[in-house]
Order: structure tokens, then C-alpha cells, then sequence
């Protein structure tokens, strides 16, 4: 009986409005930047004039099925036309406006009145006397304000065809009538054209002097499918198993579910290789990254290829204090050293050992920051094949997660007796005791986070991690019951990377790689370790055990 009620009541006052009889409802609208009217709901419908901002006019209707809403006079409250409502600001309880149906008849375009100074925003001027006809629109642009999806559609339902970055500007060529999107120009899609919800572009021109498109359903052309990263993740010549393929799967899916994306500034890379079979995957290997720390193991390399014999006691905690406190200032008289007294020639003769292993997209040109004990020079930075503007690398340190995990590879295959890229090219340089020293150097690295905790603690890890404000990295060899990998992984966002996202990230990735190699005694979770909040090497047996001639 209730909704009986309602409809009847509802029905009277369409007819109430719709024989001419309007009265004030309380509610009003103003144009958020300028509207047109139309005689009915349908952007189609003859132009009868325009509102401006900065002018409020009385609602005496709306639209039962369609975003509309029939506005009237200020003096008279006689209708002067059908708005859009997505692009107008409504005051007040739009529920209690009564429906309507009707067309505004006139033949003749309605001078639009200002309203009473007392509807007017204060500041604002008075809405102009509309043009009796629409003009041809100018060109409409819209920048983007932040990072966006481009849709092949009005909707997020929608395939995306791409991301819009901060600054990109885009023409509009068309507004949707029922959805608050806008088609742009966009060459990449198969029509030239894609879909960018309207909130998301500073618009620049009348956007509603273009063509609307009020269709609900899209028959577009199909899209060619968007190669998947993992299709093109072999690296090397050693084919991906069935199941080292579904690993490589599994990880994009992972970074992608946390939202590191590629196609977006906040993106990521992961190396694995499996160091019996040889396979090996890299995702997003072509973004260069920020060397961050992770690039001490090229300066620690390259180190003990200058060398004949082992460390001295001064040496040697030197190098741990590189390498296990992470200490920046004997990493830089790591570098005067290989550089006869200047670190700026030490980390040039980096950059050239790895050029000689074939690492041309990883370099190191300055020593790092921070230190008093070194007189600035300009350093200088190279131009390579990887992408050199995504993750917005240091200009004077930088790395790929493959190379790497090549440089990673090469150690433990010399460690092994097994030759390997740093035997090949460096022919009487590297000892399989220098190797081994490297890696047992490395594992001493505790710091409770990142691959570590990825892996039960008495796996043995050899790694190398790296953190600055928005790069976040960490490059291992893990020794697991089940076999030994390579693990290499870093992340990026813009400014500002949140280090409990990073971390359970590669925690959790670092934890998927384990339990392939692991299945019969999986982790079922990170593993949690408390790390002393300082670095104490006075009695560590890593300092022994560098300056030993022969390593067990």
C-alpha cells in the first residue's frame, strides 16, 4: 500500500511539473565550469543556451531515467532547459525534486536571466546572455595530474592500453553523456582513440562543445594480445621448464599484485637462476635501477682481481666493513685502492671490469656519499641499451637485476672450480680460493630482512643489499638443501619507497624461490629474526678467516 502511495504521488508531481505549475524546491545548480541546454535529455536535443560558473539556478526537475535535470528561471521558475548533471554542482536534496518528462518547446533560444543577487556566488559574475547557437569548438586538451590508466573504454572494466604520466598532455576528442569519462587521441590504440575518466585530466577548453557519445556498449576492434612479460623471461640459452616457467609466473603475479607495474613509475625486477640446471629468468631486465650498495659486490670483485695476495688485518676489516656493516667510507678506500689512491679512477676501473665481463649496462663513475675524507671531482655517467628514465637511476650508479645476477653467477661458478665468465675473461686473476672468500664474505651480511628472510635461518645466504630513498634492492647466491640459486631483486617508486612494502615483498618472493627448490619442506611464512641495530666485527671470525691463504 506504501509503494502504492509513492507511485501515485510520484505520478502527480510529473503532472504537476508538466502542466506548467513549478515551484521552488530548495535545490540548486551551478555550472562547474560552463554547460549547455537542451531542450530534452539528450545532448542531441536543440541547443537552448548556456549557464557559466559563478550563477546558481532553482532545479525544478529531473530525469526518472536518464543524469538530467530541467532547470528554470530565477524570477519565474518557467524552465529554461535540460542540464547534464555530471557537469554541474547541485545544492541540496536532489531526491526531493519531482520528476519530469517534459521538452522545453520554445523556438526561440531563451536569454538565460542572472539569478537574484542572492543566489549568486559571491565574487562571481552574472551568466552572459547565451549564444543563440553552439560555436565550433576549439581544441580541448587534458593534461594528466598524476598516473593514470588509458582504457579502451569508457570504464575500469575496460582493457588498459596504456598509463598516462604526470605532465602528458592529451586532445580530447569526445565526452561521454551518461558515463564521466572522455575520449582522447591515442595513437597506440587500434581506433587512434581511448577512454581516460574526466576527474583524472586538468582540462583546458570547453570540453562540452565536443561531439558526446551516449552509447552504453562499444563494438571495437580487437587487441592484439600484449605480449606477457614471462613470454620473453628466458635468459640465456638453456630453455625454461614447464615448471621453472610457472615460478617466473608466479612472481610477476606477485609483484604485480603488489603493485609494481611495469607500465607505471612504481615498478620492479627479478633475476633467478638455477645454478645445477643452468635456467635462468629475468623479469623487467630491461630497466636500469640505482646501484644502490648492491653494486659493492662489482667494487669487491674487482678488488680481488688486483690482488696476489690475501688481506692484511687492516684490509680485512676493511672489506667486511664494506661489505658486512654496508659502511659507505671503506667502501670508498675500497675504491682508492683499486684506483692507486683516487676513488674516482677506482670506480672508472669498475665500470671497465664489468664492460670486460659484457655487463654493459651496469656501471659505477663516483664513490659513494657522504664522505669527508674525499675532495668532489665531476664524475662522469654513460648512456646505455636499458631503460635509463622508468625507475630514474643515480646518473653515476647503475645496475640491472640480471647483470647482477650474472656477476653473482660467475663467483660461484669460480668458487666451484667450474670456470665461468670471471675465469674467461680474466685469465690468472681470480683464484677458486678468492671466489670462495667473496661469497663467505658476503654471507656474514645479517641484516633479518629482505631475501634472508625468505629462507630458513640456517640457510646460507650471500648477499648484498641496497636502500635509498626510493630503490630498494637485494642480490643473493642461497645455498638451499634443494639446490642453490640466484635470487636478484629490486623495486622502485617515485620519491619514496615504504620499506615494510618492499621488504615483505621480496620476503615473500624470496620465500616463493626457496619452496621451489625446497618442495618437500616448505616455509609456510616469512621468517622473523631479530638483527643487532649495530655492526660489531671485533671478534668475527670473517676477519680470520679473509686474511687465510687457503679457504675450506
Amino acid at each position: 500500500m506504501i509503494e502504492l502511495k509513492l507511485r501515485l504521488l510520484s505520478l502527480l508531481l510529473v503532472l504537476f511539473v508538466a502542466f506548467g505549475a513549478y515551484a521552488q524546491t530548495g535545490v540548486t545548480a551551478e555550472a562547474i565550469q560552463q554547460a549547455n541546454l537542451r531542450a530534452t535529455t539528450d545532448v542531441n536535443a536543440n541547443l537552448l543556451g548556456q549557464i557559466v560558473a559563478g550563477s546558481r539556478y532553482p532545479v525544478i526537475g529531473r530525469s526518472e531515467l536518464y543524469p538530467w535535470v530541467l532547470l528554470g528561471d530565477p524570477a519565474t521558475l518557467q524552465p529554461i532547459g535540460w542540464v547534464f548533471r555530471d557537469i554541474v554542482t547541485i545544492v541540496g536534496d536532489l531526491n526531493s525534486v519531482p520528476l519530469s518528462q517534459i521538452e522545453v518547446t520554445n523556438t526561440e533560444v531563451i536569454p538565460v536571466a542572472a539569478p537574484p543577487e542572492a543566489s549568486r556566488v559571491p565574487g562571481a559574475t552574472s551568466a552572459p546572455t547565451p549564444s543563440p547557437s553552439p560555436t565550433l569548438a576549439a581544441r580541448v586538451t587534458g593534461a594528466v595530474t598524476g598516473e593514470i590508466n588509458i582504457r579502451y573504454a569508457p570504464g575500469t572494466e575496460y582493457e588498459r592500453l596504456g598509463v598516462g604520466r604526470a605532465g602528458e598532455v592529451f586532445e580530447i576528442t569526445a565526452w561521454h553523456s551518461q558515463l564521466p569519462w572522455v575520449q582522447i587521441r591515442y595513437p597506440a590504440s587500434p581506433n587512434g582513440l581511448a577512454w581516460v575518466a574526466i576527474d583524472l585530466l586538468d582540462i583546458q577548453g570547453d570540453v562540452y562543445s565536443l561531439p558526446a557519445i551516449s552509447q552504453m556498449t562499444f563494438a571495437l576492434p580487437t587487441l592484439t594480445p600484449t605480449p606477457s612479460e614471462v613470454d620473453s623471461a628466458q635468459y640465456g640459452d638453456v630453455p625454461l621448464s614447464p615448471e621453472f616457467r610457472a615460478l617466473a609466473v608466479s612472481l610477476w603475479e606477485q609483484m604485480i599484485a603488489a603493485g609494481f607495474d611495469p607500465l607505471t613509475s612504481r615498478l620492479g625486477s627479478v633475476f633467478v637462476k638455477d645454478l645445477q640446471t643452468g635456467e635462468a629468468f629475468a623479469l623487467g631486465d630491461e630497466i636500469a635501477f640505482s646501484g644502490m650498495s648492491v653494486n659493492k659486490i662489482a667494487i669487491l670483485t674487482t678488488y680481488y682481481s688486483q690482488r696476489t695476495t690475501p688481506p692484511n688485518d687492516a684490509e680485512a676489516n676493511m672489506l667486511a666493513e664494506a661489505m658486512v656493516c654496508s659502511e659507505n667510507i671503506s667502501t670508498n678506500e675500497m675504491l682508492s685502492a683499486i684506483g692507486s689512491g683516487n676513488p674516482y679512477t677506482g670506480a672508472n676501473t669498475v665500470s671497465a671490469f664489468l664492460d670486460q665481463l659484457g655487463f654493459a649496462d651496469s656501471f659505477i663513475y663516483t664513490p659513494y656519499s657522504n664522505d669527508p675524507f674525499i675532495t668532489p671531482q665531476a664524475p662522469r655517467t654513460e648512456t646505455t641499451s636499458a631503460d635509463q628514465v622508468s625507475a630514474e637511476p643515480d646518473p653515476f650508479n647503475q645496475m640491472t637485476t640480471s647483470e647482477m645476477g650474472m656477476l653473482l653467477d660467475s663467483l660461484y661458478q669460480c668458487a666451484a672450480g667450474e670456470g665461468g665468465l670471471l675465469i674467461d675473461n680474466f685469465d690468472g686473476e681470480f683464484t677458486q680460493t678468492e671466489c670462495a672468500q667473496i661469497l663467505n664474505l658476503m654471507s656474514y651480511n645479517r641484516i633479518g630482512a629482505l631475501i634472508e628472510s625468505g629462507v630458513p635461518i640456517d640457510v646460507r645466504v650471500a648477499h648484498k643489499h641496497g636502500w635509498i630513498e626510493d630503490t630498494h634492492g637485494d642480490a643473493a647466491a642461497v645455498f638451499s638443501p634443494g639446490g642453490d640459486y640466484i635470487l636478484v631483486i629490486v623495486l622502485h617508486n617515485p620519491v619514496w619507497l615504504n620499506f615494510d612494502e618492499s621488504s615483505l615483498l621480496v620476503e615473500n618472493v624470496s620465500m616463493a624461490v626457496y619452496n621451489y627448490f625446497n618442495p618437500d619442506a616448505p616455509m609456510t611464512e616469512p621468517r622473523d629474526e631479530t638483527v643487532p641495530a649495530t655492526c660489531e666485527l671485533l671478534g668475527n671470525p670473517v676477519i680470520e678467516e679473509l686474511m687465510s691463504p687457503v679457504f675450506p
